[in-house]
């Protein structure tokens, strides 16, 4: 049923997704917040998630939003687009906490320099599936006959699941490559073994799985996963694409000042000089 488990920066792709960052949970004290400085992306989208607390998206395209929890930012870089991700200046004054996720997701060859596009869905527009002990978030693509209205590039899925304690609820194999990422608690997959919070796991295709919640507490997953990508893709820092070409050029079109900028904001973040070659992601 499970291939294995792994830590969330396993370099592998599951679908189109190629890279999955946790924020927290953490607590800013008042005066402090996050500050991710205006940065560059090209060849994939963004998806922002927040399970606690708020960020205020800014990008070249002129795009500001606060997205909250149980919303979505999906963010497409395309050709290329530079954004910044902070805490805004009123939630800054008394504290505040942030716990959430931000995922890449690959574009299809033919999609890689498509136009740059941002797009935001409140917590409203997402299709929510609940049952006994069972909630569960469609944030992007189709799962269980459900499909969110943001605009993907390839076929995928992407699911926040609440589970009560001791509650069930079977996975389909609807897509070739599916996984699990256990946000909260603990995950019970019987024979293949229980999952602690911050492990990835991944399914093997064609095997349907039931997901029981085994601790004292409730239990939070992401559910991911899609139709395999068009080919490898390779990573080094902001930038994913399809050639090494194509990152050494987004390279040097950052460091020669090539990038739009985002509205109202000035600073830059160097490359660093020494680095080795791109990560390539099978």
């Amino acid at each position: 049923m499970v291939r294995r488990a792994l830590p969330s920066r396993q370099r592998r792709m599951v679908g189109p997704f190629v890279f999955l960052d946790q924020m927290g949970p953490h607590v800013f004290q008042p005066g402090r917040g996050l500050d991710v400085r205006p940065h560059p992306h090209v060849c994939l989208a963004t998806v922002t998630y927040l399970f606690d607390g708020e960020i205020l998206h800014r990008d070249s395209l002129g795009s500001v939003q606060a997205i909250r929890p149980g919303e979505v930012n999906w963010m497409t870089a395309g050709s290329g687009i530079v954004h910044s991700e902070r805490t805004g200046s009123a939630l800054r004054e008394g504290g505040s906490a942030l716990f959430g996720l931000q995922c890449w997701v690959a574009l299809p060859g033919c999609f890689e320099e498509t136009a740059p596009a941002f797009a935001h869905l409140d917590a409203g527009a997402l299709p929510v599936l609940e049952g006994e002990g069972i909630s569960a978030r469609v944030v992007a693509g189709s799962f269980w006959g459900r499909r969110a209205p943001v605009a993907t590039l390839s076929d995928m899925f992407y699911v926040d699941v609440m589970l009560d304690p001791g509650a069930r609820i079977a996975m389909p194999p609807e897509y070739p490559e599916q996984a699990i990422y256990i946000v909260e608690g603990r995950l019970d997959l019987g024979r293949d073994g229980s999952f602690d919070a911050g492990q990835l796991v991944v399914l093997k295709p064609g095997a349907e799985v039931v997901l029981a919640a085994a601790g004292p507490g409730r239990t939070r997953l992401m559910l991911l996963g899609g139709e395999p990508m068009d080919g490898p893709r390779y990573l080094s820092r902001n930038f994913v694409a399809s050639s090494e070409e194509r990152i050494e050029q987004a390279r040097r079109d950052w460091q020669e000042g090539r990038f739009p900028q985002v509205p109202g904001e000035h600073e830059f973040i160097p490359l660093p000089e020494s680095r080795g070659r791109p990560v390539r992601y099978p």
